[in-house]
């Protein structure tokens, strides 16, 4: 898909967006805490949370997951399982280190709620990921993809040609 560095943060950008929206809203809804926090608080935990994201896939996620999905799919002429791996790569990583945001975050608002935070991250992790990986695969990704080929890329061929 990308084939610049600033189509792959174009790209990145949008993707992270659309992920760490859906997700903090999920996230929400499974703490519970529409109408507990305001519209501002909820906005500000968006953002944090996208900036996160944005960092991580640009600079520790993102470069692992291309890494190891190349590998895995080093022998395979077919784009499909690359694009499957390097989205479950992606969202294996971001899972496990954005499941730490939101647990911090959730303590921040609720405090702490049980004795084990191991337990509650393991338990937050797989929720999210379990939410996460069709929503990458299913939605945000051929939405992205998308909106990629049909807005961003063709700019980048227009600027190219002139």
């Amino acid at each position: 898909m990308p084939t610049t560095k600033k189509e792959s943060l174009y790209f990145g950008l949008i993707m992270c967006f659309g992920m760490v929206l859906v997700m903090t809203i999920y996230n929400l809804y499974l703490n519970g805490m529409f109408g507990k926090i305001t519209f501002l608080e909820g906005i500000s935990d968006f953002l944090i949370g996208f900036t996160i994201a944005f960092i991580l896939d640009l600079y520790l996620v993102g470069p692992f997951a291309k890494k190891i999905a190349l590998r895995l799919t080093a022998n395979s002429s077919k784009k499909i399982y690359t694009v499957l791996a390097i989205s479950t790569c992606m969202v294996i990583g971001m899972a496990f280190f954005m499941s730490i945001y939101g647990l911090v975050t959730t303590y921040i608002h609720n405090g702490f709620t049980s004795n084990s935070i191991i337990t509650e991250y393991f338990t937050l992790f797989g929720k999210n990921f379990i939410m996460a990986l069709p929503l990458q695969i299913v939605v945000m990704g051929p939405i992205v993809r998308l909106l990629f080929v049909k807005f961003i890329q063709p700019k980048a061929i227009q600027n190219n040609l002139v």
